[in-house]
């Protein structure tokens, strides 16, 4: 369950794929657009499972960031010192990015007077005063990190695949279950 020298444990890998998953179907199930757009009846079952995945990726993350605390991690690999910078920020722009999103959507809608509205037909009623101007200028900003966070897990889906396929090591391999195998013995530092 915890990881190893080697790999993330099943738990940290669950949770990082969970996270991912969750994303991408909040991200095809957004409906986007307009006020009007968004909360119009037609696309009531779009938007509540929206908000539904979007409150499941922010719980997701403060537990992936509570487990990385108490969680070790596998051994980094002999890079250079600019790809390690590169992954870490690429690693924390991913954390904020998944923290910053359903807050600037909640805080947006509640400001806009819409309560939050979950897959399970309950709503949780704004707990802010009404700004529309302000509402609207953090579902603008919602939009764009929604698009960015897209960018930025594809630079970090295409580095795993790098490591993989060019330097010839184990970091994608680390966050695949057990029994994907490596076929690659791990060089001792």
């Amino acid at each position: 369950m915890k990881s190893s020298a080697a790999r993330y444990g099943s738990i940290a890998q669950f949770l990082h794929w969970a996270t991912a998953i969750v994303v991408l179907v909040a991200f095809i199930y957004g409906p986007g657009g307009s006020e009007q757009r968004v909360y119009s009846s037609m696309h009531e079952f779009d938007r509540r499972l929206h908000e539904t995945l979007g409150l499941c990726v922010f719980a997701l993350t403060l537990i992936r960031l509570l487990w990385r605390l108490l969680d070790t991690r596998p051994e980094k690999p002999q890079i250079p010192r600019w790809m390690a910078g590169m992954a870490t920020s690429i690693q924390w722009t991913l954390y904020l990015l998944l923290l910053a999103l359903p807050l600037t959507a909640v805080t947006g809608a509640w400001l806009e007077g819409h309560p939050l509205t979950l897959i399970s037909g309950h709503e949780i009623a704004p707990l802010l005063g009404t700004s529309h101007q302000a509402g609207a200028a953090l579902a603008s900003v919602h939009k764009w990190l929604g698009d960015a966070i897209m960018w930025v897990a594809g630079i970090h889906a295409f580095a795993a695949l790098f490591h993989h396929l060019f330097l010839k090591d184990d970091v994608l391999i680390s966050m695949l279950p057990c029994w994907f195998p490596s076929g690659r013995a791990r060089t001792s530092r």
